[in-house]
């Protein structure tokens, strides 16, 4: 049997690299009967492999681990450069200097060849497809392969390199799209028309991902066919997650978000705050290089409190995340969910 059909609650962890996502989070939300998963990317492989162990630690139940696919070309320089000459205002203003722009893959090759030395339930990955090969590897060592993705097209390729599932996500989510390609290009799919879209041209399980933050939600893409459903702003404010204070402040509001490249370079939707607003149109699409260039501005900012220099990464729904302990909060969703469920199938059943 697969993990998807051994969940008692069809509620996955949606892995949040940069911070939140933790081992401790990602356990509660396992031994709640859920799946957790730990964020590989920006970390070192030795940093992967410490929260590997450190979430078996902490539970014996399955997690995943998500991984970035590297990949694309290098931005021109001179746009990165005219990116950064705009920036300094910000390093003026702090005193923190800018970080140093680079191109790199995050260590791809050695993340999956860590994961199949790890031998964890369930790898993602996020940004595109893994090679066959890496996919047939990780599969001889026992895991599950799942792939993020937003359109039908993206969905028949991941499909073509052997994916066990895929992780469908819509516009509404927090963070970064997980387009494949150019995400000038990216589709604007709503997660209900992507699942169904999706649902209609691979006959793959489908994990659900963006907006979802009540366990009504939850049964609604379950009853639209997905297998799973994966949340992750909901966890921002638990006490288990590597939130910001200046994060789990602004996730509590009912501030806008906004899908923007300011940050890293990458079209990702954040809350809407000054760097943002200020910086937003004239960011390059030119990642990672802008990841590297904003990371000391967006460190001074968590270490200080300052929102208006960080990445608030969160979906068109975070003003419902509850303060709540992850486990606590994955046990709610599954029983909202059946409740919802049961309460839909009700209000259908004949002579209802």
């Amino acid at each position: 049997m697969s993990v998807l059909g051994e969940l008692a609650v069809a509620v996955v962890q949606a892995p949040m690299a940069g911070g939140p996502s933790t081992p401790e989070l990602a356990a509660a939300v396992s031994e709640a009967g859920g799946l957790g998963f730990v964020a590989a990317g920006y970390k070192s492989v030795e940093s992967v492999r410490t929260d590997v162990e450190t979430t078996r630690a902490l539970t014996a139940r399955p997690f995943g681990v998500n991984v970035f696919v590297g990949g694309g070309e290098p931005a021109e320089p001179e746009l990165v450069e005219a990116y950064a000459a705009r920036l300094r205002a910000e390093v003026g203003r702090v005193g923190v200097p800018l970080g140093e722009p680079r191109f790199d893959d995050d260590a791809f090759d050695e993340k999956v060849e860590l994961l199949c030395e790890e031998r964890v339930a369930v790898v993602s990955f996020t940004f595109g497809l893994p090679s066959r090969d890496a996919v047939d590897r990780l599969h001889e060592a026992g895991s599950e392969v799942w792939i993020t993705v937003t359109s039908p097209a993206e969905a028949r390729t991941a499909a073509r390199v052997g994916a066990d599932a895929l992780v469908v996500q819509g516009v509404e989510a927090g963070g970064h799209r997980g387009v494949f390609t150019d995400d000038d290009q990216a589709a604007d799919l709503t997660l209900l028309v992507a699942l169904q879209l999706v649902r209609a041209a691979v006959d793959l399980p489908l994990v659900a991902t963006g907006g979802i933050a009540t366990g009504a939600a939850v049964g609604a893409v379950l009853v639209a066919g997905a297998a799973a459903a994966q949340v992750g702003s909901v966890y921002l404010r638990s006490p288990e997650a590597g939130t910001s204070a200046a994060q789990r402040a602004a996730t509590a509001t009912a501030a806008p978000t906004k899908l923007t490249r300011a940050f890293t370079g990458r079209l990702a939707r954040g809350i809407v705050n000054r760097l943002l607003t200020e910086h937003g149109e004239a960011a390059p699409r030119a990642y990672p290089e802008v990841h590297h260039l904003t990371a000391p501005l967006r460190a001074h900012g968590r270490s200080t409190g300052d929102a208006d220099l960080i990445n608030l990464w969160a979906g068109q729904a975070h003003e419902l995340a509850p303060d709540l302990p992850a486990a606590e909060i994955t046990r709610q969703l599954g029983d909202e969910a059946r409740a919802a469920v049961a309460a839909v199938h009700a209000r259908l059943a004949p002579g209802a």
